[in-house]
């Protein structure tokens, strides 16, 4: 099988489908396009997501911490604690593993959230250093934001800019880089790692009228797009020209021959709106890039000259990554 996540046809078939919900404290379940779950188990729900990080070789500590605090933030839930997996090679150094750990706690404090306990083993199951995150958050104020409420007639808002996680690990990955960005702008590619957690616009929007958000990981913004539309049954035209693409990014992915819209985006979140203006007004008073870039309605999800946005594949970092 393809590196890379299951196709969303995959995912429904060989995981999802098999799935039995019995327990009617569970309020929201796996879906596609939905990356956490909700729990009642008293006066706030408890939202619970998980993920992987599997492509990168540096900032592994803070990309596992913000990853995964990104998705309960696209809930509107509030982060608290972090479970934490380390699947480590027999090549692993003490020094290696005490640095990853520094980053991770120090990814943490940003993030205001305490690493609570998790797993770490030595295996010859993996040749890179894996971890694995689970994040426990709470409600928000307003509720959980569920992926599926997206209506028509919604603004389509997108923070900062497409491929940030991508174009970061591309930077470590690519052996001949020194051939295709100067220095200057290795160094910006790598300071994208800093910008990967989207806790603050998740928060801001879900009080502010946000109706569904998703964060763009893997399949980068265009799948997030489809993904969204999806879990809400709801069409979707994207407006390509309003898509932000950071100059670096673009010259990597030029280079490389890769689509940075498809390119891995953690750090880009997706916010369904009524009032577009408003909101992208209101994230950039608090420092957020915002940009709209499309409007739900209509049939299918594709561009504003028409041409269909397929489903997310195979995302387009493993073409360069092997």
């Amino acid at each position: 099988m393809r590196v890379g996540k299951l196709t969303n046809e995959q995912l429904d078939r060989l995981i999802l489908e098999k799935l039995k919900h019995k327990r009617s404290e569970v309020v929201m379940a796996s879906g596609i396009g939905v990356d956490c779950t909700a729990v009642d188990i008293g006066d706030r729900l408890t939202v619970l997501s998980c993920d992987p990080i599997t492509a990168a070789q540096t900032r592994i500590g803070s990309l596992s911490v913000n990853v995964c605090c990104n998705d309960a933030a696209a809930s509107g839930a509030e982060p608290i604690g972090l479970m934490v997996t380390l699947l480590l090679p027999p090549t692993v150094t003490e020094q290696e593993i005490s640095d990853l750990m520094d980053e991770l706690i120090e990814a943490a404090d940003n993030a205001n959230v305490d690493v609570i306990g998790g797993h770490t083993e030595i295996t010859h199951a993996v040749s890179r250093i894996v971890t694995c995150t689970t994040v426990i958050a709470k409600e928000g104020k307003n509720g959980i934001i569920s992926p599926r409420g997206m209506r028509e007639g919604d603004s389509l808002i997108m923070t900062k800019h497409a491929g940030l996680e991508g174009a970061n690990i591309l930077a470590d990955e690519i052996p001949h880089i020194n051939e295709i960005l100067t220095e200057e702008e290795i160094a910006e590619a790598h300071s994208f790692a800093a910008k990967t957690n989207v806790v603050k616009e998740g928060m801001y929007a879900a009080d502010h009228g946000a109706t569904a958000m998703h964060d763009a990981t893997e399949g980068g913004v265009l799948g997030a797009c489809w993904e969204l539309a999806d879990a809400s049954g709801c069409g979707l035209t994207i407006f390509r020209n309003s898509i932000a693409v950071h100059p670096v990014t673009a010259k990597l992915s030029a280079a490389v021959g890769i689509d940075p819209l498809r390119l891995i985006s953690s750090g880009c979140m997706l916010i369904a709106c009524p009032d577009g203006e408003a909101m992208a007004q209101g994230l950039r008073s608090i420092g957020v890039a915002a940009f709209i870039i499309g409007r739900a309605g209509g049939e299918g999800v594709r561009f504003d000259d028409g041409t269909p946005i397929e489903p997310p594949d195979a995302d387009e970092i493993y073409k360069v990554i092997k």
